[in-house]
């Protein structure tokens, strides 16, 4: 779990609910049903609209990587690369089939069975660099898909604060009506604003960095097979790999 993105939003809201408090506002003035049915359905309305199913039902998926990113063992993946060289010449590359049929990874999975098919490496790595093409592709519409919510929020919030301005303006006969059309206008705003900025904005930008840390994984893995299907030595390989795993070590030791 990724408790940074926990604590990020949690302080993010929290910081302006304080701020609200300390000025001597309440909080139940920050509540607007109103407000915040304008802000979210116009801006959900306005991303379907733009976004093609797939991509949509794709990203909905997607957004759970947020707060549960999927693991990244480099460190794991090189010692089973390793391992498969062993294997490898050992047994040839047929003794890699068990091991295929284990691997729960699907695209290692399906790098392992082109080995023991028997592919050149060249057709190897275009196959899988192909896969990993379209993936990412496919996760950065993703993440783009948040983009757009943090693009839209802000201007949905803008016409939820001209709606209640226009309401107070129908009522002005009215003073009881005037509070709640002057908090609906500027809440709205706040809605808006605060959506695109603490939420939907960031979700893209951390989306978009762990699909590059995935691409960065799965690369490795294309290296470590080819390398395994042209027969290079298992040391030649761990030192070919050698980046990936410092990579991964030096990530720890800044989250540490």
């Amino acid at each position: 779990m990724d408790f940074l993105t926990l604590a990020g939003a949690t302080m993010a809201v929290g910081a302006i609910i304080g701020g609200n408090l300390l000025e001597g506002g309440h909080t139940d003035s920050l509540m607007q049903a109103t407000a915040f049915l304008i802000v979210m359905g116009g801006t959900l309305g306005a991303v379907m609209v733009q976004t093609p199913l797939k991509t949509f039902v794709h990203a909905m998926k997607r957004s759970v990587w947020v707060v549960l990113p999927p693991k990244v063992a480099a460190n794991e993946m090189v010692d089973k690369i390793l391992e498969w060289s062993q294997i490898a010449r050992r047994e040839g590359l047929l003794g890699l089939q068990d091991i295929s049929d284990e691997e729960k990874d699907e695209f290692s999975k399906k790098g392992l069975q082109m080995l023991v098919d028997g592919n050149e490496p060249e057709v190897i790595r275009t196959v899988m660099e192909t896969d990993l093409s379209v993936s990412e592709a496919k996760d950065v519409g993703a993440a783009k898909v948040f983009e757009g919510f943090g693009g839209y929020s802000p201007t949905i919030g803008i016409i939820g604060a001209v709606m209640g301005l226009i309401h107070v303006m129908n009522n002005l006969a009215d003073p009881s009506a005037l509070g709640p059309g002057i908090a609906v206008a500027f809440v709205a705003t706040i809605y808006g604003v605060g959506l695109a900025n603490i939420f939907f904005l960031p979700m893209a930008s951390k989306l978009k960095s762990i699909v590059s840390e995935q691409v960065q994984f799965r690369e490795m893995i294309i290296d470590g097979l080819v390398s395994v299907a042209e027969g290079e030595n298992p040391r030649s390989i761990e030192s070919k790999l050698q980046s990936y795993r410092t990579g991964t070590e030096k990530a720890k030791t800044a989250e540490a």
